[in-house]
């Protein structure tokens, strides 16, 4: 069957429509499908509070019993309190690198199936597809697997050494496209699809007329007739159905975020990893270059720092926290676990710039012979712990010249021009929201004057059913990235808050049709045809 070839023929209102297939629809997916979680009979779990809540039903799933009850009392990484309940139960423990048997038994219970479709622009695995061509490793630790398929077993059917728990974003990227195929869900998913509207759909008053929902529209890639030398045309078809439930899991790796500064433009200044990737392909950085300038603090910065070090290439590093600021997301992860990104911490903490007294009315500059107070261009063999590296916290961007000079400020003023050849911008990235109306989404934000992020800026919903607080209408949820999760272990919980609550709608009988009555066929509904 072709998933990226299937025709979008709606019949009927779809019970739930997901937009973004990466690991957030397809954990919904597979939650929506009948796959249910219990306390396994034999199990117990090792926090004594949470283990004893679970024993009171033992015969209830876990999408039947009362989420906000069993997450009192649990603390985790996340501040979503469902994404650390669903943590804890399938990793228990999982922060002080133990690895304990999860307490919960699955058992396909197709009865519980909800109809659904996911929509998505690539194939399932959604933002990891776009990093196949990272050099780059994760670290497993069981993090990112989805329920059902352990991703270390996987890796070693792939190949015969898993070293150091290590994997490339390829093969994660693979994990979830083959996780969709093994557990049967590619009847739920249209890949080639772009979403440019949903909006609500006022119910008819006439006899027969649909009921309040949301309508989806947008555009289907498929491929058209086939040239003589094998290739094949692709055109886009126009789609539109109605859903009486809608689920943004876009994520929001889609518009890199810039700094709006002065010289942002010129072509020395990157906003992606991968520009860094195809100059290192061009060998255009070694060892004897001007060093490169990485500005912003998250995982994708430190993964430029590794790269560039890598190659001895001199680093300046330039963010806006502190390095002992507890948001910092190095300050978040377990060192254990995560041994490269407690490296660039040590970095960024042992190597920080130290500037003289600047001279009246002039920028220090780190190049410039001329000026009184110059330091020696960063060397990769300088005697130091990391020698090629100077961070700058609490520094900020003020413009970047054609000349490739850098002025950078600190927090108390003081500025400082540097030498670069490259600049990667990497302080995160909004979701393209376009789809939700001019405004990209920002009414929907805890903070509706500013742009959606995952950090600053989440979706505001329901802690305990991912609702969306500020939808035009009921049946809007969100999840992932879109509502701050940007680990995959905590997105898992976003999957269980929406199945749980459109499982209860289901048993109360409210939230629309979420049964498969009605429909013509099922395949023929969701245009899955093979």
């Amino acid at each position: 069957m072709d998933r990226h070839d299937k025709e979008i023929i709606p019949r009927d209102i779809l019970p739930v429509v997901i937009i973004g297939n990466g690991p957030s629809g397809i954990c919904l997916s597979y939650l929506l499908s009948g796959y249910t979680p219990y306390l396994s009979p034999e199990a117990s779990h090792p926090n004594p509070l949470l283990n004893s809540k679970l024993r009171e039903q033992p015969h209830l799933s876990l999408l039947e019993q009362d989420l906000e009850y069993l997450c009192e009392g649990l603390e985790g990484r996340s501040s979503n309190p469902v994404a650390v309940l669903f943590d804890s139960l399938l990793l228990p423990d999982s922060d002080f690198g133990l690895d304990h048997t999860s307490p919960l038994a699955w058992r396909y219970e197709p009865e519980r199936a909800v109809p659904h479709l996911v929509l998505g622009k690539g194939p399932p695995g959604g933002a990891w597809h776009a990093m196949e061509g990272s050099m780059l490793t994760l670290s497993l630790a069981n993090w990112m697997e989805l329920p059902g398929l352990k991703l270390k077993d996987w890796m070693r059917e792939k190949r015969r050494n898993v070293r150091n728990d290590r994997a490339t974003p390829a093969e994660i990227a693979s994990y979830y496209q083959h996780y969709v195929s093994q557990m049967s869900l590619e009847q739920n998913f249209a890949c080639g699809t772009t979403v440019t509207s949903v909006s609500r759909q006022p119910g008819g008053d006439r006899e027969g007329a649909p009921p309040p929902c949301w309508r989806v529209t947008g555009l289907q890639r498929r491929e058209g007739e086939e040239l003589g030398d094998g290739s094949a045309v692709s055109e886009e078809v126009p789609f539109s159905m109605l859903a009486h439930n809608v689920v943004l899991a876009t994520g929001t790796h889609d518009i890199p975020a810039r700094l709006g500064v002065e010289g942002e433009s010129l072509p020395y200044v990157c906003h992606s990893f991968w520009e860094l990737e195809a100059a290192i392909s061009r060998g255009e950085l070694d060892k004897s270059s001007d060093p490169v300038l990485v500005v912003g603090a998250g995982l994708t910065a430190a993964d430029a720092v590794l790269a560039a070090h890598h190659l001895n290439t001199p680093v300046y590093h330039a963010f806006r926290r502190s390095v002992n600021d507890p948001g910092l997301i190095f300050n978040q992860l377990p060192k254990l676990l995560y041994p490269e990104y407690h490296k660039i911490h040590q970095m960024m903490t042992q190597q920080q710039y130290q500037p003289d007294p600047p001279p009246q009315d002039h920028a220090q500059n780190l190049h410039d012979p001329s000026s009184s107070s110059s330091l020696p261009p960063l060397s990769s063999s300088s005697p130091s712990s990391y020698p090629g590296y100077l961070s700058f916290p609490r520094y900020r961007v003020v413009a970047f010249r054609p000349d490739r000079k850098c002025v950078l400020e600190s927090d108390s003023g003081q500025r400082t021009v540097v030498q670069i050849s490259k600049a990667l911008v990497l302080i995160g990235a909004h979701p393209n929201l376009s789809f939700l109306g001019d405004d990209n989404g920002r009414t929907l934000g805890v903070y509706p004057e500013e742009p959606i992020t995952c950090r600053r800026n989440p979706i505001e919903v329901d802690p305990f059913t991912n609702k969306v607080v500020a939808a035009d209408g009921p049946g809007m949820y969100a999840m992932g990235p879109l509502v701050g999760e940007n680990f995959v272990r905590f997105l898992k919980g976003g999957a269980l808050a929406i199945a749980s609550d459109l499982a209860k709608s289901l048993r109360e009988g409210g939230g629309g049709d979420l049964t498969a009555d009605g429909f013509v066929d099922r395949k023929e509904v969701c245009g899955l045809h093979s």
